[in-house]
């Protein structure tokens, strides 16, 4: 097997194509191999092993940079630079990250969770390495959701204003199946837009152009428009200041190796668009990505996940819940930023696709877009996840709490999350949230009080965040629900000794608590 003796990304560049292709097969079959025993994020990786393998045999790194996006798609990059025989400890205690992270390998040059902060980060490398002299090239990989989010054009509209030479924003664009013939066609294309010869002849003729005067100028600049828009999706890019090349087929190792070579030459920033397919090389994440986008363990043979029984998970209940709560009352609307699946919406997108609103990768809008729809008389619940609300902390304070909006905001993996890491963890929300004017926060101790909770928030009138956990509840039967009012406690058991004060989560380990200790003659109580 070359996996096996494979020492490290100098092997690669050694390799012949055939060689390289049965490595990428063993790569992906190692994936599949860990991921089954130990969960991940299984279709991101699988649809970018040529791409990782291309990337380490143009560049150099980590003197060359490349900057990963989120870090979903990372495994064959952790697997081919230094990190093979760690791999499978990979999301275990003590054992390798799921995402990238500084302190891990010199290899992840920027740590990355959340998305969209690649473009700003990689400018930010290319940007250092001219101002200390330093050679290499800096290199970044951003999906096309991430590039949905306005931190990402953002970043996009400077670096076109600076228009660095060697600096190179790859997108990984994994919604569209690759057609053999268009695919053929536009790689063939891209080949002959980023080689030498038409780039070289592309600057000359501007040069002659600038000799001519304006006329000229703008006859060159309305022709190559002209033409790109015929040919070229990225028009948007080169008005933003990128030279944009693609689309390039991302598992056609030959012609993607190619196109990386001629683009290293280019002057100014390079955008290459390149087509992937998601779970490629196993058939339950090629048929649903979006599923095996991150995954508990599972059998390989079928595809099939390992459920251990326990209890509904805290997002089940709440997205049952929200259902049937917006049965009763028209005026509920749900807003979340490209989390349907994660924050458990789909059966609410289903059964009522005009009160629903999926936003992309953007949290900010989907925050002040809640604050308008909450003006105009709605009852808008905006479902975040607790690491992700925080990119949304002005407007939660300047668009919602200032004006006193009733927005409900429902905050999914509030607390420890395990094995996502510190990225993802929701460790801050009862923090930042509980200094905010005219917020109302709360955290339900079990299933019931959830259901409660969120119809008490519905029927307020100021800003209401209500946070749960990641995970199994407790397995409590859930009624009808009833307004909890606000500020109220509940004596849950009573003691001589003192008392253990609790919310949320932790409520039913206070009592367990309370009851060990009794064991010691302590009596404390529980509030």
């Amino acid at each position: 097997m070359l996996l096996e003796n494979y020492k490290g990304p100098i092997d690669l560049k050694y390799m012949t194509y055939e060689e390289l292709e049965k490595l990428a097969e063993e790569v992906r079959d190692y994936i599949i191999e860990v991921t089954a025993k130990n969960g991940g994020h299984v279709a991101p990786g699988l649809g970018v092993v040529e791409l990782t393998i291309a990337l380490l045999r143009v560049f150099d790194p980590p003197k060359d940079v490349i900057v990963w996006d989120i870090g979903h798609q990372a495994y064959p990059w952790k697997i081919l630079t230094d990190r093979k025989d760690q791999f499978p400890t990979l999301r275990q205690y003590g054992g390798i990250s799921g995402f990238l992270r500084r302190e891990e390998s010199p290899y992840d040059a920027f740590g990355a969770g959340h998305s969209s902060t690649s473009i700003s980060a990689g400018l930010g490398f290319r940007v250092g390495k001219d101002l200390l002299k330093r050679d290499g090239y800096v290199v970044v990989v951003i999906g096309d959701g991430a590039m949905t989010a306005g931190m990402a054009f953002e970043a996009l509209n400077n670096a076109g204003h600076i228009r660095p030479n060697k600096f190179i924003v790859i997108l990984n664009d994994n919604e569209m199946s690759i057609s053999p013939n268009v695919g053929a066609i536009s790689t063939y294309l891209s080949k002959i837009i980023s080689g030498h010869f038409v780039q070289e002849t592309r600057q000359k003729v501007k040069k002659i152009a600038e000799h001519l005067g304006s006329p000229a100028k703008r006859l060159v600049k309305l022709t190559e428009e002209f033409l790109k828009g015929i040919i070229s999706p990225g028009i948007i890019f080169e008005e933003l200041g990128f030279n944009y090349i693609g689309p390039v087929n991302g598992h056609d190792l030959p012609a993607l190796e190619t196109t990386l070579k001629n683009v290293k030459d280019i002057e100014g920033p390079v955008l290459l668009h390149i087509y992937t397919r998601k779970g490629k090389g196993y058939k339950p994440a090629e048929n649903d990505p979006v599923t095996w986008h991150g995954v508990a363990p599972y059998k390989r043979e079928s595809g099939e996940f390992i459920k251990k029984p326990s209890p509904p998970t805290w997002t089940s209940v709440f997205g049952k819940a929200i259902v049937e709560l917006a049965e009763r009352d028209e005026k509920i609307v749900v807003i979340t930023p490209a989390m349907k699946e994660g924050s458990g919406l789909v059966e609410f997108a289903k059964r009522f696709p005009e009160r629903f609103f999926d936003v992309g990768i953007a949290e900010q809008h989907a925050c002040t877009f809640a604050g308008g729809l909450a003006a105009e008389g709605l009852k808008p619940v905006a479902c975040y996840y607790s690491t992700f609300l925080q990119r949304a902390y002005d407007q939660v304070i300047h668009d919602i709490a200032l004006q006193k909006l009733h927005v409900v905001f429902a905050i999914d993996r509030g607390g420890l999350v395990g094995e996502d890491g510190p990225t993802h963890h929701g460790v801050f929300d009862l923090s930042y949230l509980r200094i905010v004017p005219n917020m109302i926060v709360c955290a339900p101790k079990d299933e019931q009080e959830l259901v409660d909770l969120l119809y008490t928030g519905l029927n307020q009138t100021l800003p209401f965040a209500l946070r749960y956990p990641r995970g199994p509840a407790y397995g409590v039967q859930v009624e009808e629900p009833k307004n909890i009012p606000i500020g109220s406690w509940e004596e849950l058991l009573d003691g001589e000794d003192g008392v253990i004060l609790a919310v949320g989560y932790p409520v039913y380990q206070a009592l367990r608590a309370a009851e060990e200790l009794r064991k010691e003659g302590i009596k404390m109580g529980v509030v």
